[in-house]
């Protein structure tokens, strides 16, 4: 598969303060590549730097296989802080600007409009529109010239959940297309439901990075009671679809691979010579898991 971006030990520092430090991931072709991490953790710097506007300390990048230039700039739409529209403006007025100052024809903005669900409103001034409009026009004027990549930091940010559901909509339709989209947010709802593969980030280090499903799954945990717990204990940490076995309090925690079910494990102990007095079944939630990554 195309490599779209490629990161290597890349390191961004303000004196003393290491913001981004030997970070290196790929994002292929298709991807919607999320950058996950807490407040300060390095996002926006990396975005920053893999769009020409800051300059890193050390490291490198390359898009589309080649060094970043004009070119490749020209085939990539970024989001990095709201843009400044004229709110006296209408929507079309307003991207007209922008259409003119990408060199893009002006039939550019029904595409963008139309796919933000704004066409309907394309005469309404600026200032009228809601936050979650405004948010959407924004991804809009990311829209004009209908760019490979989208570059978005923080898209859903301050949204309410329809603002937030119309938004990841957006972007949605934009992956059906096959375009590539690096997403940088720091809530784990967002890219767990929009994002194919998940890069994180702590303290501006890179602490995991891979497919979504594979980093932040919800495992299903069993709590189980019976006689000899010990003896069970041992016996199940020797069984090949079983991840981990572990105390918490008088229970015995089972982790099970996604070819083991509670059913199974029932049967499982009871062919081992085990009668179980409780079984209950808990999910570690994908919060839980991404606290145990950063903290």
């Amino acid at each position: 598969m195309e490599t779209i971006l490629q990161i290597n030990n890349l390191s961004k520092s303000y004196g003393n303060l290491q913001a981004v430090n030997n970070v290196s991931f790929d994002v292929k072709k298709g991807n919607i590549y999320g950058i996950l991490g807490p407040n300060g953790s390095g996002k926006t710097t990396t975005l920053s730097i893999i769009l020409g506007i800051l300059s890193a300390n050390s490291g490198s990048y390359r898009w589309f296989d080649e060094p970043f230039s004009k070119l490749a700039r020209r085939r990539i739409g970024a989001l990095i802080e709201t843009p400044n529209f004229y709110p006296y403006l209408s929507l079309w007025e307003n991207l007209k600007i922008v259409a003119q100052i990408k060199d893009v024809p002006e039939k550019n903005i029904n595409y963008a409009l139309g796919v933000a669900d704004l066409l309907k409103r394309k005469h309404t001034k600026f200032g009228h529109l809601s936050l979650g409009m405004k948010q959407r026009m924004s991804m809009a004027s990311v829209l004009i010239g209908n760019p490979e990549v989208l570059v978005l930091d923080e898209p859903t940010n301050g949204l309410d959940p329809e603002g937030f559901a119309e938004v990841r909509n957006i972007i949605q339709s934009q992956a059906n297309e096959g375009k590539t989209i690096i997403l940088a947010s720091h809530v784990l709802d967002e890219v767990e439901k929009v994002c194919s593969h998940v890069a994180i980030l702590k303290s501006g280090e890179l602490i995991a990075n891979g497919r979504v499903g594979e980093l932040l799954s919800s495992e299903e945990t069993v709590m189980i009671q019976s006689e000899r717990p010990e003896e069970l204990s041992e016996i199940l940490k020797n069984e090949t679809n079983i991840k981990n076995v572990y105390f918490e309090g008088d229970d015995l925690a089972v982790i099970l691979n996604k070819e083991m079910n509670a059913s199974k494990l029932n049967k499982l102990c009871f062919d081992k010579g085990f009668c179980l007095s409780k079984i209950l079944i808990k999910k570690q939630s994908l919060e839980d898991q991404f606290l145990e990554l950063v903290k």
